[in-house]
Order: structure tokens, then C-alpha cells, then sequence
């Protein structure tokens, strides 16, 4: 796509997904279409979570001494957060942050509820809104001020071995989450400089789109006892010892939504995976004066068919040219488009169309319908995933030349290289290229690093980042 930025920035708003007009900067509007494209992705995430998590919801302010407790936390955010300081027209004696993560408001209370081994572990997640005070050029769903989707977990363990497996766990959440959205994914753990403030190590997923910068779409954080420590966050073991917890927290966000629309997308407009979808089917009647509604009613039949199969299915019976509405759903992405027209009733078929193919298929309308569309909508889902997996391979290259990854970056890709793990030289990576080190891909035991004499311990990522 030959701009990206410009066709994201008017797809948002020409597929009426968000309205960024809102008069405050990095604040946008979830409009009809994307709140429905949001909603499915949501529930995604929901229903893996859900088999051995609890949903919760926290308030949104946090007391500035429960922020201040944890330094290395709060050092991360203190140039992003939001503070309420009036109650009204009175002066609060403290003042409240609008939360921009929820470690420090959901820990002093785990505190109060982990009393035993018994207790334990919790896993509970939460959808919310964050803010922070972002003071880079904001970009709806990708760098904003309000993540209006904001997927946190937070889990407790009584043992380091159980919170590593919690990690594990996490990651295979969000392999299977990405899959059903057909994204592919970049998985690293990140350098010791660009962990999240306060963990003992982050993982996590990126996606290339398609300008060649990464964005980061899942992170997930092992944090030790760091936070157990600072919250008193402790239970009595089986011998009746007293130990503090060790805790994890994943997060996925709005990026993931700017991700579907962006990876998928093509320069007509969108390419939905069926799974997020707000019309799996669009049925759209090609109407004369002559034979009208016995073509309103094939088109009606033919929709209660497929929703009794469990589909999402829209009929566009709009009186406008059918021209425009081909181009309306064209645009909105939706996997599967129906046709039917008088002649279509006399020949008793339907002309259907896979969005992500463009190419014209002749189904009967018979007992075999049903079958036929749900084949087409999984070969969609297949396609889409193919394509964008694809993509990345294509754009992920490796060197062992430290002056060709500028070279290489600009281009679109990112690159892998070997790297020692020494954190001076990877700031020195960093700094000479003008790029971030992504994290690390894999330990390797064999070569030499990129950027010095030293033995490379690892297979690294390095990027153009959002």
C-alpha cells in the first residue's frame, strides 16, 4: 500500500469504525461499525481468558500514595499520567491518577484478599479504559490518549515455576487469539532497557504493517515479587511459613482493532477476518418494479437460512443503485457478499463474492446453500491468514552487517540479528542504526555478535517502531 498512514487515517473514518474529531487530542469515538468490529474481537480474548480467569472491574482513580509505592512503576509513567485534583470547587486532599495500568490499584487490595496458599492462584482480568498522557503525534487505535480497550490480566502464584508456566500460558492465549484474527506475529522477549517498569521480564507480540513500522499488539509481564514486596502481598504455605506471592499481568489494547483493519486492509477498504465481522453475509437484492418482492422475499429467506447456521448476516434493501452498495460493503469489508436479481430467481442461484478474491461464483438456491456460503467464509479466514503471514515473512531479513540494517529498515523489514546480550553494546546498536531493539527471538550458541567481538548468545529483533 502505497500510504498507508493516509488510507488508515481516511478508512477510520469512511467505514465509520472511529470519529477522531473529538475536541480533545488522542480522544476518538468508537462509531457503530467499529464498536461492532470491537465488541467481536473483545469477546475473542473474553472467551479464551474465561476458562481459567475471572472477570472484574476496578475504579478508574487511583490514590497518588498507592501510585508512589512502587518507584521503578511509577518512574515509567510519571510524565504520562492524568491527575484529578478538584472534587467540584473543593481542593482534594489527595490527589486521584486516571489509571494508566492497573497494578497499583488492584495490588493493595490482593493484599486484603490473599490470606492463605489456599487463596491462591488469582487470575482475574479486566476490559477498561486508560489514559496516559501521550506527548508523541497521537494516532487513532495506535498511540492515543484514551485505550478505550484495554485487556488487563492480573494473576498471583504461590511459586516462581507456577508464574514462568503463567507466562507459557499467556502466550499461548494470544497465539490462539492473533490465529483467529488471521494476524501473524513477532514474538520477543523485550531488552532489559524496555521492560515494563517494575517486571522481572517482558514478553512480547508485534506486528510489521504495512509502511514496514512494527506495532506492538500483547505484552506480557512477569513481575516477580517486585510489586508482592512493595504491597505486602503475602500467604501462609502449607508448613504455615509466611512468603510473598509472584505475579504476572498480560495487556492487549486498541492496537490489536488497528491491526485487523491495517494488515488486512487493501486500498478499496477493508478486508474483515469473518470471526471479527460485524456482517459475515451481505445479501443485497438487485430489484426492478417486475419481481420486486419475490426478490425481497428470497433475499429474506435466504437470510433466516443462514442465520439459523449461527451467521452474522445484514441485508442491504436500501433504495439506492445496487453500484453503491457493492462499493459500500466493498468498502466496509465484509467476507461474504450475496447478489440476487430476478434473472438469479429464475435460474434459482444466488451470485456470490469473497471479498479478499473478487471473483464471482454461481450457488443454487437449494439445501446446499448454507454449506456453500460457510465454505466460503472459512477459505476467507484461511486466505486472510495465509496473505498476511506471507507478508511477514517476506519482510523479516537477517544480516550480519551492522550498516545494512538502516538499509534494510527503511525498506520495510525487520531485521534479525545476532547479538551478545551485552546491554551497552545494544544501546550502541540502537544508537548507531537510529532504530530500537525489538527484544530478544531465540538463544543461539553459535557466531559471532553483530556489533563486537563478543560470542552472540542471541537472535535479535530490530525495527521501525510505532
Amino acid at each position: 500500500m502505497e500510504n498507508f498512514d493516509e488510507w488508515f487515517h481516511d478508512i477510520l473514518e469512511n467505514a465509520n469504525i472511529t470519529d477522531s474529531r473529538y475536541p480533545i487530542k488522542g480522544m476518538a469515538i468508537w462509531m457503530p461499525y467499529g464498536f461492532q468490529i470491537r465488541k467481536h474481537t473483545m469477546n475473542i480474548i473474553k472467551n479464551l481468558l474465561d476458562k481459567d480467569h475471572e472477570e472484574v472491574l476496578f475504579p478508574m482513580l487511583i490514590p497518588e500514595a498507592e501510585l508512589a509505592k512502587e518507584g521503578i512503576h511509577v518512574k515509567g509513567f510519571e510524565e504520562e499520567v492524568y491527575w484529578v485534583t478538584k472534587g467540584g470547587q473543593t481542593e482534594l486532599n489527595e490527589q486521584l491518577a486516571l489509571r494508566p495500568t492497573s497494578e497499583t490499584a488492584m495490588y493493595p487490595m490482593y493484599a486484603l484478599w490473599i490470606r492463605s496458599h489456599i487463596d491462591l492462584p488469582i487470575k482475574y482480568y479486566q476490559i477498561v479504559n486508560t489514559f496516559r498522557y501521550e506527548t508523541k503525534h497521537t494516532r487513532p487505535l495506535i498511540r492515543v490518549r484514551e485505550i478505550t480497550t484495554f485487556k488487563e490480566a492480573h494473576t498471583a502464584h504461590a511459586t516462581k515455576e507456577e508464574s514462568d508456566e503463567q507466562i507459557q500460558d499467556f502466550i499461548e492465549i494470544y497465539k490462539t487469539f492473533f490465529d483467529d484474527l488471521g494476524l501473524p506475529y513477532l514474538i520477543s522477549k523485550r531488552p532489559e532497557w524496555d521492560k515494563f517498569p517494575g517486571a522481572d521480564y517482558t514478553m512480547a507480540f508485534d506486528i510489521i504493517m504495512p509502511n514496514g513500522k512494527t506495532l506492538q499488539i500483547g505484552t506480557i509481564h512477569n513481575l516477580g515479587q517486585t510489586f508482592a514486596k512493595t504491597f505486602d502481598i503475602t500467604f501462609e504455605d502449607k508448613d504455615g511459613e509466611h512468603k510473598y506471592v509472584y505475579q504476572t499481568c498480560a495487556g492487549v489494547s486498541d492496537r490489536v482493532i488497528a491491526s485487523v483493519i491495517g494488515v488486512h486492509g487493501e486500498e478499496k477498504g477493508l478486508r474483515l477476518p469473518p470471526k471479527v465481522s460485524p456482517n459475515q453475509v451481505t445479501i443485497i437484492p438487485i430489484i426492478f418494479k417486475k419481481g420486486k418482492e419475490e426478490v425481497l422475499g428470497k433475499c429474506m429467506e435466504v437470510k433466516e437460512l443462514l442465520e439459523s447456521k449461527g451467521l452474522r448476516v445484514n441485508m442491504d434493501d436500501r433504495d439506492i443503485r445496487p453500484g453503491k452498495k457493492f462499493f459500500d460493503w466493498e468498502l466496509k469489508g465484509t467476507p461474504v457478499k450475496l447478489e440476487i436479481g430476478p434473472r438469479d430467481l429464475e435460474n434459482n442461484i444466488t451470485v456470490a463474492m469473497r471479498r479478499d478474491e473478487e471473483e464471482k461464483i454461481e450457488l443454487p438456491l437449494d439445501d446446499s446453500l448454507a454449506d456453500a456460503v460457510m465454505d466460503l467464509i472459512e477459505k476467507t479466514q484461511e486466505n486472510l491468514s495465509k496473505s498476511a503471514w506471507e507478508f511477514q515473512k517476506e519482510h523479516v531479513k537477517f544480516t550480519e552487517d551492522l550498516e545494512e540494517i538502516p538499509q534494510l529498515v527503511e525498506a520495510g523489514n525487520v531485521v534479525k540479528f545476532r547479538w551478545c546480550g551485552d546491554e551497552e553494546i545494544g544501546k550502541q546498536i540502537e544508537e548507531k542504526t537510529g532504530y530500537d531493539i525489538l527484544g530478544i527471538q531465540e538463544e543461539i550458541s553459535e557466531g559471532k555478535c553483530i556489533a563486537s567481538d563478543n560470542d552472540a548468545k542471541y537472535m535479535t529483533l530490530i525495527a521501525k517502531t510505532y
